[in-house]
């Protein structure tokens, strides 16, 4: 006994020598703390996967606290998308039966994190048929589905769980004889830029700059700004770098040399909303990595810088390598060229095969004719028309409708049937555009080339339609 205790005290002293020098390297050592997971984070989640807390919201928390916590950052989302399974559905007695098989409820029950070896897309964790679950029955309800194995459900034109408003059969029917393209093909067109406000005045002279001595910058910066919206809606140099301050002593107190996308909000909060829940800014959003506390708390850690290219898990050039993405990394500090954010700035980072194929491509061709004058206004297709559209949005103080860019890159491609009704149906046709996305190669290619895939959904819906409107007539034959 004396021999085996001696060596237990061994390997435990050996173990926790050995998990100190580990903690020590990871959290004093520059030693990668990601060394610390218990597995591979998903694509969605990578960015802040060292922000424990902001989803372990405490030690060993419970499931309402996860849920919680998933809620609190996706909530806004999955109601915007108008869920198509949300938790009511569930709680709903008549659908007890359904809960029992899958605690749809619960974000986690189809979304664990760390377990790469089960991640399906969109991080379901979940066999890819369980749609079979509560939907058993459908091969003899739908003639079409007849034979379709549970796990094509989710395949690109069928059907999304959280999202299916493009997909359902009224949809479907009331776009089903569109054309490919439409004969007057635009996009939403740009907002007009602000007007002065009534105790403001357009600027149009740099020695009405009001920067603090030393500060002003030189010719180019101040010829840049008074070129822009800022100056002639009024907005000196204070509105950025001193938010707030009316007076010269204030904004000398308050001069931030370089402001960040906390002084963009003041004006833009709705833009600057949707860049912080995008993949280009979600590290800098309000309360979830500004003030992160390492592994439960446990460890003093420092704020996360926000995102770099090289951090990424879909290639990036190398040049780009070491660049913070934040307002100013597309827009410019002083000049701020649209055109050179839709386009430009996204090459310049990204390097993927579907980014390099876009010059050349037929929706680049319209985006260098709109932009020389020589397609219509709304005709050119950018970057940005598709990743970050324009949408309407009310304001809710004066119910009034702005036309702004949504920023999160992401929200119309989990999955990117999303996109339809937001961007694609702009100019195309339903049924074009759900092959369109359908066919991985096309898009790889950014659309160069023909359709090779068919979505047979809208060809489903009409052939019910005429079954219906057969059985209708046959009733009313023997009706009478």
């Amino acid at each position: 006994m004396g021999r085996t205790a001696t060596l237990w005290t061994i390997w435990a002293l050996v173990t926790f020598a050995g998990a100190g020098i580990l903690l020590a390297g990871m959290f004093h050592g520059g030693a990668p703390r990601a060394n610390l997971l218990i597995g591979k984070t998903t694509s969605g989640h990578h960015q802040i996967e060292l922000a424990c807390n902001a989803c372990h919201t405490k030690p060993f928390a419970s499931k309402d606290a996860m849920q919680e916590a998933c809620v609190g950052c996706h909530g806004d989302d999955l109601k915007a998308s108008k869920d198509s399974h949300p938790k009511k559905k569930f709680t709903d007695p008549r659908n007890a039966d359904r809960l029992k098989k899958l605690a749809a409820t619960e974000c986690v029950t189809c979304h664990t994190e760390h377990r790469p070896e089960v991640t399906h897309d969109m991080g379901v964790t979940l066999p890819t048929d369980y749609c079979a679950l509560c939907h058993e029955k459908i091969g003899t309800e739908r003639p079409s589905h007849k034979g379709l194995a549970f796990t094509t459900c989710a395949d690109a034109g069928c059907h999304n769980y959280h999202d299916n408003r493009a997909l359902y059969e009224d949809f479907l029917e009331k776009h089903a004889n569109e054309k490919d393209t439409a004969d007057n093909a635009v996009v939403p067109l740009r907002a007009k830029p602000p007007v002065a406000a009534s105790d403001k005045k357009p600027i149009t002279s740099a020695s009405a700059a009001d920067a603090p001595s030393g500060h002003a910058g030189d010719g180019a910066i101040m010829a840049d700004w008074l070129a822009t919206s800022h100056a002639k809606a009024g907005v000196n140099c204070s509105g950025c770098h001193a938010p707030g301050a009316k007076t010269a002593d204030t904004i000398a107190a308050r001069w931030i040399e370089k402001p960040d996308h906390n002084a963009c909000k003041s004006c833009h909060a709705m833009e600057v909303k949707t860049f912080t829940q995008g993949r280009h800014g979600m590290r800098l959003a309000d309360g979830l990595l500004s003030e992160s506390k390492g592994l439960f708390g446990l460890f003093k850690d420092k704020p996360l810088t926000p995102m770099r290219p090289e951090l990424a898990r879909l290639p990036m050039q190398s040049k780009a390598a070491g660049r913070e993405l934040t307002c100013n990394t597309c827009h410019g500090a002083h000049a701020f060229d649209t055109r050179k954010a839709e386009v430009t700035a996204c090459m310049s980072c990204h390097d993927d095969k579907h980014t390099k194929a876009y010059i050349g491509s037929p929706h680049h061709k319209l985006f260098e004719a709109e932009s020389t004058g020589a397609g219509g206004k709304g005709t050119g297709v950018s970057c940005a028309t598709c990743h970050m559209p324009r949408e309407t949005h009310e304001n809710p103080d004066t119910y009034e409708e702005h036309l702004l860019v949504n920023h999160n890159q992401n929200a119309n491609l989990r999955p990117n049937e999303k996109m339809i009704r937001s961007v694609c149906m702009n100019c195309h046709g339903l049924g074009f555009a759900i092959d369109a996305l359908a066919d991985r190669k096309l898009v790889e290619s950014n659309f160069t080339g023909r359709l090779s895939v068919r979505v047979e959904s809208i060809q489903w819906v009409m052939n019910r339609l005429k079954e219906r409107e057969g059985k209708g007539a046959s009733g009313e034959k023997a009706a009478e």
